[in-house]
């Protein structure tokens, strides 16, 4: 059953704001989610991301985190045209900006109608890596990360993960290779606080709906696994 959504701002340190899409759980107070895009923008497959967790029973929100470079950007990987555009925008993003304007997010989820207080994130991509930045470097209560591009690029802030995070693998990834998913299993997976799952044969972006690599067994068993997880720590 298709749940309620808005379009709202939110408020950022400095005065400024960022666009947003919400979705609703029936349930009241819930827990919120900040699920952090692709390189993509806030398209229908981030728009139907946000459904399924608000299914699940939880807030979700989905901020355009390419705001300082083309407000309201929507991308689609089946567009040729697109993605010369995407990939321009992904090296063009600062992460540690991102970073302030998920922790600015968070705060306004805490604080958030009908929310219980707790906060956690799922991201996918380029949000993978903003989960664990996250979960280096913030109050979040925990971060789900679906094939996080660039992360052994930040390998060296590992010791500073300090709140639960799940880390989906894709070990056919073109974009994040088996010899760096095993490199960052070694440097992360001695933390307790971690939960790698691996899925042979997947691609990268395998729960992407509608996308070109998208693949029904792997995304509905990292979806499950997922909506297990912030159970756990979100409820």
């Amino acid at each position: 059953m298709t749940k309620r959504t808005e379009d709202i701002t939110v408020p950022l340190r400095g005065g400024e704001t960022m666009n947003a899409h919400v979705a609703y759980p029936d349930r009241k107070p819930a827990g919120a989610i900040i699920a952090i895009m692709e390189i993509w923008g806030v398209n229908n497959t981030m728009r139907a991301h946000a459904q399924e967790f608000a299914e699940a029973g939880w807030i979700t929100l989905v901020p355009d985190l390419f705001w300082r470079l083309e407000p309201g950007v929507e991308l689609s990987d089946s567009n040729p045209d697109h993605w010369t555009k995407a990939i321009d925008l992904y090296y063009d993003f600062d992460y540690d900006l991102g970073v302030r304007d998920m922790e600015d997010t968070a705060v306004f989820l805490r604080g958030f109608r009908d929310g219980n207080g707790k906060v956690g994130t799922v991201g996918y991509c380029l949000g993978g890596k903003m989960g664990y930045l996250m979960s280096c470097r913030s109050d979040i209560d925990c971060a789900v990360a679906y094939y996080g591009t660039y992360i052994e690029h930040s390998i060296k802030e590992a010791p500073n993960l300090s709140k639960p995070f799940m880390l989906h693998q894709a070990l056919a990834d073109k974009w994040v290779q088996p010899e760096v998913c095993a490199m960052i299993e070694r440097r992360l997976s001695p933390n307790p606080l971690v939960e790698i799952h691996k899925y042979p044969g997947a691609d990268h972006a395998f729960a992407r709906h509608n996308g070109t690599t998208y693949s029904a067994p792997e995304a509905e068993r990292a979806l499950a696994l997922s909506i297990d997880f912030f159970k756990k720590h979100l409820d």
